[in-house]
């Protein structure tokens, strides 16, 4: 069993800055990359090349993903969960902002503190806890007004509820993790049920949509795809489960309201994408959020 830090040291913050950062510039880059491949066809080939990848990396490791160890069915659970999550990130993008969805996207923490405790009775609500759902659910409001109210047909509200339920379906991938058998399973066979779930659903849901399948990608495409399966469904998300066993857990998820900033910047300057008031505050009231609900000790 790994030993598990009681605080972040310097290569704990490195790493959890530098997954913020790219999770940012991800979600803007996915955007980015729509005109060029459909969404979906777009998520299932990133997660085809991650699950390759990372079976690669597991062989050379010597690293069993295959033994019988009780985690199979909840692990398909929070695969499926999780392919949930990105069909409705990839989907969301074409309707909303990348800067606006990331906001929606990582409410994810408010629905694991308001569910968790029906499965893990350890783990009920502080007052400091209920302060922070309060504030997530008032960003939710702000934010969502704007996006109803969008003239010239725009479609920006549904963007914005897929992406509110991209989070709900990470919310609930983290307490399919927690409050099963899968808490004790290794980071790569965690992550390989993830991704090899999603490297089979999702090519079916983009038959299903009927979107185009085409293999002459733009040089560009080729470069973003590469970039989303290696660094962003490979490298980031292991080095997140990784960190997850070795320092506290409440520590780093305090660092994931650092996301939404990244993409508010990287999509004004990259896409141009308009950074209203009401966005902003909404980003702050989910930041005040996550910093109550992940609080430790009395409130």
């Amino acid at each position: 069993m790994p030993t598990r830090k009681t605080h972040l040291d310097g290569l704990a913050v490195s790493l959890l800055l530098a997954c913020c950062l790219f999770w940012g510039f991800q979600q803007v880059l996915v955007k980015a990359t729509l005109p060029h491949v459909p969404p979906i066809f777009q998520a299932a080939v990133r997660f085809v090349g991650a699950t390759a990848v990372l079976w690669l990396w597991c062989a050379a490791r010597g690293i069993k993903l295959f033994e019988r160890d009780g985690s199979l069915r909840p692990g398909l659970l929070a695969g499926a969960l999780f392919a949930a999550e990105f069909a409705c990130i990839y989907l969301g993008l074409q309707f909303t902002t990348a800067s606006r969805l990331t906001v929606f996207l990582y409410t994810s923490p408010f629905w694991v503190a308001a569910l968790l405790p029906l499965w893990v009775p350890a783990e009920k609500l502080r007052r400091a806890q209920w302060l922070g759902l309060a504030c997530a659910f008032a960003a939710v409001v702000f934010a969502l007004r704007e996006g109803f109210d969008s003239a010239n047909g725009s479609r920006i509200w549904l963007g914005d509820l897929l992406a509110l339920a991209a989070g709900m379906f990470w919310g609930l991938t983290t307490i399919a993790i927690r409050s099963t058998s899968l808490a004790r399973v290794g980071a790569e066979k965690l992550l390989f049920y993830q991704v090899a779930v999603s490297c089979a659903a999702l090519p079916l849901l983009s038959l299903a949509l009927g979107e185009t399948w085409t293999w002459q990608f733009s040089s560009f495409a080729v470069v973003s795809l590469a970039v989303q399966t290696l660094i962003g469904a490979f490298a980031s998300y292991l080095a997140w489960m990784w960190m997850l066993g070795h320092y506290p857990a409440t520590r780093l998820s305090v660092f994931v309201f650092l996301t939404p900033i990244f993409a508010l910047m990287f999509g004004a300057l990259w896409l141009n994408e308009s950074v209203t008031p009401s966005l902003v505050a909404a980003l702050v009231l989910v930041a005040a959020g996550i910093v109550l609900v992940n609080r430790k000790g009395p409130a």
